[in-house]
């Protein structure tokens, strides 16, 4: 509503829903009023829609990487932000990275998968069969990525290469073709 009246009302009175405009100087006076009409109701529509778009923020997907080395070890890390980088995924703008080191104490990996879980990642990534293991017990929901140089069939994380089964998934280079 505007003023109290609807869009129809308003157009009534301006004279344009149901009468042809007059000649003449009433049909200017018309125009301006259809004119001011279409201006009120064009700022209000922009005034209605800008708030609404500034409200809604996109949202930040937040990645969980959990790796059995030390925080030196992060070449992977670095590489696969750098292809998400190119694929449009900024770190602080798109996406945000959680990251937990075990520092090669591997009784430590269980925990720090339940830290990841309990952060509310969107997806976990690893880079060793260990944390992917520690990743696979602790979630049935959560995606899982793994980038492994063991066999992901032999240590129980996947079912088969071509259906890997449950929430995990990944990329090795050295399992068995055809299984």
């Amino acid at each position: 509503m505007l003023s109290g009246k609807t869009i129809p009302q308003m157009m009534r009175h301006l004279n344009v829903l149901h009468n042809p405009l007059p000649l003449g100087e009433g049909r200017v006076r018309a125009c301006l009023r259809l004119s001011r009409f279409c201006l009120t109701l064009c700022a209000m529509l922009f005034a209605l829609c800008v708030p609404a778009e500034a409200q809604q923020q996109a949202k930040v997907f937040k990645i969980g990487w959990l790796t059995a080395g030390p925080p030196t070890a992060i070449s992977s890390i670095e590489f696969v932000k750098q292809e998400l980088r190119a694929l449009g995924y900024v770190e602080g703008t798109n996406i945000a990275f959680e990251y937990r080191f075990a520092d090669n104490k591997l009784d430590r990996l269980p925990s720090l998968a339940n830290e990841l879980i309990h952060l509310k990642v969107d997806l976990l990534v690893t880079s060793a069969t260990s944390a992917a293991t520690a990743l696979k017990n602790a979630t049935r929901t959560i995606p899982i990525v793994f980038f492994i140089a063991g066999d992901p069939i032999e240590a129980g994380l996947v079912d088969s290469l071509p259906r890997p089964g449950g929430n995990i998934t990944g990329f090795t280079c050295c399992a068995g073709v055809g299984r």
